[in-house]
């Protein structure tokens, strides 16, 4: 896969990712009349949505990681060139924070600010292993059972993981730093973003050993490592 057109399809889907996860939290908040369900229920349905049309647009592009621990993931499985992890971390993470900018500039808000939001604690912290932990699993086991279904099972989890955990699943550092940078609904104070990375980095690192195993290569996939 050529490098140029992976870093550009995975700085422009992660921003578009966050676009998306920023403004229809902020589009949600102003509709949802203070009622904080209904603004979650907006914000997960516009999430999961556009996270299965954007796998579907930019999946033959670059793989559509949109995520620094899928890429990580993806190198220890030996599936992307070592060489090409850290500028494609840099690009998603970029990619985010334009994305968040973004967002802001379509409502009128200042185009970065320190959220307030507070999310911390062991019991958002496990939440985010478990997330991330579900979200490589799922990643694994479909891309080498039934690739196809592959698109579909991440917004699914994701729009599910939204509501099962109490942190409402960021699963992404990614993504975690960017809404470092939302004052909005869907943000997270700086202060508690390196908690929620240390635990997506832990839950990733636990399911990629465990379902790597579980759902060991084909001969084909071993042979073009």
């Amino acid at each position: 896969m050529n490098l140029a057109r992976r870093l550009v399809g995975e700085g422009l889907g992660t921003a578009a990712l966050l676009a998306m996860v920023v403004g229809s939290g902020i589009m949600a908040e102003r509709l949802a009349g203070g009622n904080v369900a209904l603004a979650l229920l907006a914000n997960t349905l516009a999430t999961g949505s556009g996270l299965l049309a954007l796998i579907l647009l930019m999946g033959p592009v670059s793989g559509a990681h949109f995520n620094p621990v899928v890429t990580l993931s993806a190198a220890f499985q030996g599936s992307m060139a070592r060489g090409a992890v850290l500028p494609t971390i840099a690009i998603q993470c970029l990619g985010a924070v334009a994305g968040t900018m973004l967002a802001h500039a379509m409502f009128a808000l200042p185009l970065l600010s320190l959220s307030q939001h507070v999310r911390t604690g062991p019991a958002q912290w496990l939440s985010e292993a478990v997330a991330t932990f579900g979200l490589l699993a799922v990643i694994i086991g479909c891309t080498r059972t039934r690739p196809a279904s592959t698109p579909l099972a991440v917004a699914a989890y994701i729009t599910s993981a939204y509501w099962f955990t109490a942190s409402t699943s960021f699963a992404n550092p990614a993504v975690t730093l960017a809404r470092a940078l939302s004052d909005t609904f869907a943000g997270i104070r700086p202060v508690d973003a390196p908690g929620f990375i240390v635990a997506q980095l832990a839950g990733a690192a636990a399911a990629t050993w465990l379902f790597s195993w579980l759902y060991p290569p084909s001969a084909d996939e071993i042979a073009s490592i």
